[in-house]
């Protein structure tokens, strides 16, 4: 266990947390930034006496929940994570599960995107976030999960080539397998997939195949009720720090789906 270091590591990220992060009102009578020791302690339901010594490098080798408990309060992101359990010396745990909400930034990208139909998925193939356009060609009106509308038909406008919903169809269960890896104790994770293999057979046998995809280009048809069939390329922009994905949707320049993107976008505008 690197005691010095995860002291500094801890104190480091404690001072850099503006408090209106964790929902706890600016104070200008604060002499340093960022929170103070008893407000981190508060936060990852600890003594205030054990988390100073842990900044002052005299505590034990905290244990697993107690390192979860600090990712927790300090808002820790993934990397930072695995650094304080590696400075900790303790292997880490599985996260709880999939992040379920998508940054501002993220979703302030979707809004300046106008004429690009735009969508952010977790690792488990739940739309979080998508912007007009998107709406409009995918024709999403909820939350809904990708996996399960591909597998479970569970609605909107249907692939007229066969060949791309075969081959998303490896993509879904490639993401979703390796989800199941690394979160094991998310419940609507197990829920889902429980689902899927009750209801498809198609998803138990690309399943047992193990596939292995990466993010990349895609290119798919679909059948739009207003417009008709769209030839649509789908890029991927990974959020590596919430295991999320941003998929880009175009249209070739000069073709008619472009142009059909275009009538689309100014009918939602």
């Amino acid at each position: 266990m690197a005691k010095q270091e995860l002291a500094r590591f801890l104190r480091a990220r404690r001072e850099s947390l503006p408090p209106a992060d964790v929902g706890l009102p600016a104070d200008r009578r604060r002499r340093t930034p960022g929170l103070r020791r008893e407000e981190v302690a508060e936060l990852a339901h600890m003594s205030v006496d054990y988390y100073v010594r842990l900044e002052q490098a005299r505590g034990p080798r905290p244990s697993p929940r107690i390192l979860d408990a600090l990712t927790g309060a300090l808002r820790l992101t993934r990397a930072e994570r695995r650094h304080l359990f590696q400075l900790a010396g303790t292997g880490p745990t599985p996260p709880p599960g999939p992040v379920r909400s998508v940054r501002p930034q993220v979703a302030a990208l979707l809004e300046r995107m106008p004429d690009t139909a735009a969508i952010v998925t977790d690792a488990a193939y739940d739309v979080l976030a998508w912007n007009p356009l998107a709406q409009a060609v995918l024709g999403y009106d909820q939350q809904l999960n990708l996996a399960r509308r591909r597998f479970a038909d569970t609605g909107g406008f249907g692939y007229v080539e066969s060949s791309s919903a075969e081959e998303f169809g490896h993509i879904a269960v490639s993401r979703l397998r390796r989800a199941a890896e690394r979160y094991p104790r998310d419940e609507a994770l197990q829920l889902l997939l429980t689902e899927l293999r009750a209801g498809s057979e198609e998803f138990v046998h690309i399943w047992n195949t193990d596939p292995v995809h990466e993010p990349g280009h895609r290119t798919k048809v679909v059948q739009h009720p207003e417009v008709g069939a769209l030839r649509l390329n789908c890029d991927v922009l990974l959020v590596p720090d919430d295991d999320q994905q941003v998929v880009f949707i175009t249209a070739d320049a000069g073709t008619p789906s472009a142009r059909a993107l275009r009538h689309l976008s100014a009918s939602v505008r």
